[in-house]
């Protein structure tokens, strides 16, 4: 599936991407730096009924976020990982087997520890600057 969104825009493509996904799983989305991966993820979050100041997690890692319902979301930003031993020793594994909804941004750093039934999400920069998700 693909959806092209703007800043204006991405309430409903956040929308169609909850939709589309069921708002379970574990989604890896890769995107040159600034292509709107960190936006794009506080949109679904906030679509879910988060209520929390959503940034990237670059300095802790991970974020946890409660939905609507109290269940958590996960948020990893792996950009400053060096290793897949580096993920393995934060616990990642006991987040992804956890059932929750899991969103890794930068996921090459997770190397052998990518989860078979992990889902690539693509997020590009169109020539006129919106962005085409693809999933």
């Amino acid at each position: 599936m693909e959806i092209d969104f703007t800043l204006d825009n991405i309430a409903e493509a956040a929308e169609k991407f909850i939709d589309a996904t069921g708002g379970k799983g574990i989604y890896l989305f890769e995107g040159e730096m600034g292509a709107g991966k960190t936006t794009f993820i506080a949109e679904v979050c906030k679509q879910l009924g988060a209520d929390d100041d959503f940034g990237s997690p670059t300095f802790s890692l991970v974020n946890e976020y409660l939905d609507a319902k109290g269940n958590p979301i996960f948020h990893f930003d792996l950009y400053r990982i060096d290793s897949p031993q580096e993920v393995f020793d934060m616990g990642a594994i006991d987040y992804f087997e956890s059932g929750a909804l899991c969103l890794v941004e930068w996921p090459d750093r997770l190397g052998p520890l990518t989860p078979e039934d992990a889902k690539t999400v693509n997020i590009a920069v169109n020539p006129d600057g919106s962005r085409k998700i693809s999933f």
